[in-house]
């Protein structure tokens, strides 16, 4: 049975009219080394930790009214039961300053350093949600809008199928270890907060997958593929069931009948789906005769399908769940005009999905400035050296061991549009 206790919906969500925007501040963390791979913490790389009092003060010369961004749980909670919100405290103080609602990222694949195998540990369900319960305690009334973990499919491709992030597990056996313990701790984590700020609302982010290209050659994999992309929202929104198509996989692969059960008592409903989509990388395109295994480090070739790949993965996501969607993530990386061009496309794109009726409700630009591509953590080369051009402004190193952020022209675009909405 779905749980009743259900977060009322903000006023954010009711004004179907107005169309929300959002931006990103790349948060993943991934502070486990080993041999041959470097920590990766976006907010290190791209000195975030020492500019965020200027960076969240750009937001406000967008006109964004929301942003996601998300808190490194790892320095937060350095140790079990102990819990450092000094500069936490003064990120949310600004982010009041300047007048917009946070979408909050509590978990963006990293495990904090304590915690023995990350995922894997027997109690990371528990910790994940006193760690949730004991921010949003903290900030009740502050900070009301919790995504619980960022893109729970690919947090369990990387780290349980291809052996890339930690625990480092490979094939479908390490795939469905980390889905049973990443999908428990959204679920506890979200009846934690709603035990402790009754008011809060939640907006579950997952990635987007396309197939393209020979699908008839690989029929039963892309068949397979295109149930595992809903597989964590059935799970935790009770539908996973023995008429499900991935009942018996997971049964398979080491999930219980008392594991079923479980879902089906906890199982939860977030207010708004988040879907995340990137023109360049969302569709892999097959090959027939070209054999693969879809990992980083033998990828398929990716097909652009454009705005037409946008409104795909979000008719999708809406039509299944029939809840409100938000594009929670999407750009296309390269010259600011190929930046400007995606923005009007994909943003005349969601105003046409609203047009026909979708209760899309938000646009989300990502990311505010350039990230560090992820392939940074394998090799030895500086920072700047990985720099994806994805942002309104741009990331240029400077001789104090920083980057200077550079308005690019692609800001006074995304203003544009924001006020064109808001009239």
């Amino acid at each position: 049975m779905v749980n009743q206790k259900v977060s009322p919906v903000k006023k954010w969500f009711e004004n179907k009219e107005k169309l929300n925007f959002s931006l990103g501040i790349e948060d993943t963390f991934i502070p486990q080394t080993r041999p041959g791979m470097r920590a990766l913490d976006e907010y290190e790389l791209t000195k975030h930790y020492e500019c965020w009092y200027d960076d969240i003060g750009l937001i406000s010369e967008t006109g964004a009214n929301q942003t996601r961004w998300g808190i490194p749980w790892y320095l937060v909670n350095p140790a079990p039961g102990k819990f450092r919100f000094d500069w936490l405290d003064r990120v949310v103080d600004r982010f009041e300053e300047i007048g917009v609602d946070v979408i909050v990222d509590l978990m963006h694949y990293g495990t904090p350093l304590w915690l023995d195998n990350g995922f894997l540990n027997t109690d990371y369900p528990k910790y994940v949600a006193e760690y949730a319960a004991t921010v949003a305690q903290r900030y009740q009334n502050r900070l009301n809008i919790w995504t619980p973990l960022n893109e729970p499919l690919l947090n369990m491709m990387y780290c349980g199928q291809y052996g890339y992030w930690p625990p480092y597990l490979v094939g479908d056996d390490g795939f469905v270890k980390l889905f049973r313990q990443i999908t428990k701790g959204m679920i506890l984590t979200q009846q934690a907060i709603s035990e402790v700020s009754p008011e809060s609302t939640f907006v579950n982010v997952e990635a987007s997958f396309r197939f393209a290209g020979d699908v008839d050659a690989y029929s039963d994999e892309v068949g397979f593929l295109k149930q595992r992309r809903f597989l964590v929202e059935d799970t935790i929104m009770g539908r996973m069931n023995s008429n499900h198509p991935l009942y018996g996989w997971l049964s398979k692969h080491g999930i219980q009948d008392d594991d079923f059960q479980w879902y089906l008592d906890n199982s939860i409903k977030p207010d708004v789906i988040g879907v995340n989509y990137y023109p360049q990388v969302s569709t892999v395109k097959y090959v027939a005769g070209d054999p693969h295994d879809g990992s980083p480090y033998d990828p398929l070739p990716f097909q652009n399908d454009g705005v037409e790949g946008l409104k795909d993965v979000l008719t999708l996501f809406s039509e299944r769940y029939e809840l409100p969607v938000y594009l929670t993530e999407t750009c296309s990386p390269g010259p600011v005009e190929e930046r400007i061009r995606w923005l009007h496309e994909s943003v005349a794109a969601v105003d046409e999905l609203r047009a026909e009726g979708m209760n899309l409700i938000g646009y989300t630009w990502w990311s505010l400035f350039d990230m560090m591509y992820w392939v940074y953590r394998d090799e030895d080369k500086p920072a700047e050296q990985y720099l994806a051009q994805m942002g309104l402004w741009d990331l240029r190193a400077n001789d104090h061991l920083s980057f200077d952020r550079i308005r690019t022209a692609a800001v006074d675009e995304y203003r544009r549009l924001v006020e064109a909405h808001r009239k």
